[in-house]
C-alpha cells in the first residue's frame, strides 16, 4: 500500500502555514510558525475526515459542521485539491432540477480515500492464510511470493540492464522507489547497502516472511551476485537493509541470503 496511510485523525502532510490568521479565526495572532503549521494540518485533516464521514460536501456544509468560516474552508480545500486529496464536482440533483447552477461539492479522490486505513493489510493477510490452508502450506505462500515479485521485476531488470555493473544497485534503488519503497544505495565496506525506507507490505510480511525472502532472492538474481538481508521493517527495524558485495562483471548469480529471524 504505497502512498500515505492516515490514522483516525487523517494525518495529511502540511503544505504551508496560515497567512490570514485573524480572518480565518483558526489560530491566535502571534503564535509561532510551527504552531501555525500544526494548526493548519490539524484543520485540514478535519476537513478531509468530514468529507469521508458525510460524503461529497459543499463549502457551506463543511463550514457549518466544522465551525469555520467559508473563506477558511475554501483555503483548505484549495490546498487539498492541489494535493489530489479532494476534487470539485457538480452536485448530483435527484428529482426536479431547480434553476441556476448546481452547487459545487468536494469529494475524496482515489488518492485521498486510499490515505485512510481500508483494511487492505488484513485482506492480504487473510488471502495468504487461505492459500496456505487450502493450497499447500508455507510452500504455497512462497510460490505466490516468488510469482508476485517476479512480475514486478520486469521493470527492475530493464533498469539494471541499462547501466554499467557498478551502477546496478543505484538503478535498482531508483526502480524500487518508483514502486513506493523509497530506496537508496550507498557505499559500504567491500560492497554497497541497498536501503528501503518504506515497505508497502510490511504488516503482511510480519506474518508471512516468504515475501521478504522472495524479494531477497530476486535481488540476487537481478544483480548477479549473492546478497544478504541485514534488517527488515517487517522484523521491527527502521529500514530494510540488503548488503550487496562488490559486483564482479563476470561473477555468476548466487543464492540470496535469508531474511534474519
Amino acid at each position: 500500500m504505497i502512498g500515505r496511510r492516515l490514522s483516525g485523525s487523517a494525518e495529511l502532510r502540511n503544505n504551508g502555514v496560515v497567512k490570514n490568521v485573524d480572518e480565518a479565526r483558526e489560530t491566535p495572532t502571534g503564535a509561532p510558525q510551527e504552531e501555525l503549521a500544526t494548526g493548519e494540518r490539524s484543520t485540514r485533516n478535519r476537513v478531509v475526515r468530514s468529507i469521508l464521514d458525510h460524503g461529497p460536501s459543499t463549502v457551506a456544509e463543511l463550514a457549518g459542521r466544522l465551525g469555520l468560516t467559508q473563506a477558511a474552508v475554501r483555503r483548505h480545500l484549495d490546498a487539498l485539491v492541489a494535493e489530489d486529496v479532494v476534487e470539485a464536482r457538480e452536485q448530483r440533483v435527484y428529482g426536479t432540477r431547480t434553476r441556476g447552477r448546481p452547487a459545487k461539492v468536494f469529494a475524496l479522490t482515489d488518492c485521498g480515500r486510499d490515505a485512510f486505513d481500508q483494511s487492505y493489510d488484513k485482506l492480504a493477510a487473510d488471502a495468504l492464510r487461505w492459500i496456505a490452508e487450502r493450497e499447500g502450506g508455507p510452500q504455497a505462500v512462497a510460490a505466490f511470493a516468488r510469482a508476485r515479485i517476479a512480475a514486478q521485476a520486469t521493470a527492475y531488470r530493464e533498469a539494471i540492464e541499462a547501466v554499467t555493473p557498478e551502477k546496478r544497485a543505484e538503478a535498482l534503488a531508483k526502480a524500487l522507489s518508483a514502486d513506493g519503497y523509497a530506496a537508496t544505495a550507498r557505499s559500504a565496506p567491500v560492497g554497497e547497502q541497498l536501503c528501503q525506507h518504506h515497505c508497502p507490505v510490511a504488516h503482511v510480511a510480519e506474518q508471512f516472511p516468504q515475501l521478504c525472502e522472495a524479494e531477497t532472492e530476486i535481488f540476487a538474481e537481478l544483480l548477479g551476485t549473492h546478497v544478504q538481508r541485514l534488517a527488515t521493517i517487517a522484523h521491527g527495524d527502521g529500514v530494510c537493509t540488503t548488503f550487496i558485495p562488490k559486483i564482479s562483471t563476470d561473477a555468476p548469480a548466487s543464492t540470496a541470503g535469508r531474511n534474519p529471524a
